[in-house]
């Protein structure tokens, strides 16, 4: 019987990631029967045939240097053969079918300062954007403010003592990366680009920076006599999408580049039809290095989540239930104009639904 040859790249693609998993896992694909979470952040998984793996979650900072990776690969080849894989949220998975390695695992880790949990009805570690580290358009660092709320979430994270999973969300502006969640954090900038024309016409290409605003807010001016660009202020959204093809274009501000907070957000189609999430709270500051506003109103959701739905409602079938009055009554947010869709292109709130309607 000749031997399975594995997929070959693509210049666009990555090895086969067969060839990184587990013998037991590769030996068992697609034939599992069930799994259970044995404690927080410890799952096993069981095969028709009887076979068992068991998955040990742990939180990281996302952003490793060679000490931490050399630590939690040390940990990974004494108890896991060094099998581990890095999930979307920036958590490490470690993988055993001894269950004799399972706890001295979780002590390893925990002994190091990582966190284990994050599964079943924990709050997840968040995802978030690159910040000011990678990223040249950042109203914020995602990263700092992913970091701040964790660490007042730890027990969140560590024990099963939400009614669901909840999973938070941070995006560094408005425009690119990110994603919806369960709660999302994100820049909102409130006051129109600074133009500094001095420097337009050398370090900018015009025609890219006129077609990047997608409101038509921007169009090519002379300014002292020299080639520049100008804002209808009127039009503009304060999207900063001008920026990064022209950073003299500069909307980040210390005062009025501020975060809001969103929720409601649901992917999943499975009990109900996914929903975007809605604007809670807006104007927070946004202020480094602790972040202790955007904090405190994300705890207080949490709690009034916490406290008010049922067993295994998510934040947007809570809501739903209870409603957006209620909401916002039992969490002390104030309600302004500003919660209010009135956004003539919304079309039934965006199509909100996956089946295709005509």
């Amino acid at each position: 019987m000749s031997k399975p040859q594995m997929r070959e790249p693509i210049e666009s693609g990555c090895p086969d990631g067969f060839q990184y998993m587990h013998p037991t896992m590769r030996r068992n694909f697609g034939m599992w029967d069930y799994h259970e979470d044995t404690q927080p952040g410890v799952m096993v998984h069981v095969a028709k045939n009887g076979d068992k793996l068991y998955t040990v979650k742990a939180g990281t900072q996302r952003i490793l240097d060679v000490f931490t990776l050399r630590d939690l690969m040390d940990i990974a080849d004494e108890y896991a053969d060094g099998h581990v894989r890095f999930t979307i949220r920036s958590n490490i998975e470690f993988y055993t079918d001894h269950e004799e390695k399972v706890q001295p695992l979780v002590d390893a880790l925990k002994d190091k300062g990582y966190a284990v949990g994050g599964t079943r009805n924990s709050v997840a570690s968040i995802s978030h954007t690159q910040g000011w580290l990678h990223c040249d358009i950042p109203g914020t660092d995602a990263s700092g403010v992913v970091k701040s709320m964790m660490d007042e979430l730890y027990d969140e994270f560590t024990n099963w003592n939400m009614p669901n999973r909840v999973h938070i969300t941070t995006s560094c502006c408005q425009i690119n990366c990110g994603g919806q969640g369960d709660i999302a954090i994100n820049v909102q900038h409130t006051k129109p680009p600074k133009i500094d024309h001095s420097l337009v016409g050398n370090v900018c290409e015009r025609p890219s920076v006129v077609a990047r605003c997608p409101v038509a807010a921007i169009r090519p001016a002379m300014v002292d006599g020299k080639p520049s660009l100008e804002v209808d202020e009127k039009k503009c959204i304060c999207c900063g999408a001008c920026y990064p093809p022209c950073p003299p274009m500069q909307i980040n501000d210390h005062e009025f580049t501020q975060l809001a907070i969103w929720i409601g957000g649901n992917h999943s189609n499975a009990r109900g039809k996914p929903t975007f999430q809605r604007l809670v709270a807006a104007g927070i500051p946004n202020n480094p290095p602790r972040w202790p506003e955007a904090t405190a109103v994300v705890k207080k959701i949490l709690e009034s989540y916490k406290e008010g739905a049922r067993d295994w409602e998510r934040i947007n079938e809570w809501v739903e239930r209870i409603g957006w009055p209620r909401f916002f009554e039992v969490t002390g947010l104030p309600f302004t104009k500003y919660h209010i869709d009135n956004w003539r292109g919304a079309r039934a709130n965006l199509n909100s639904s996956t089946h295709i309607r005509f």
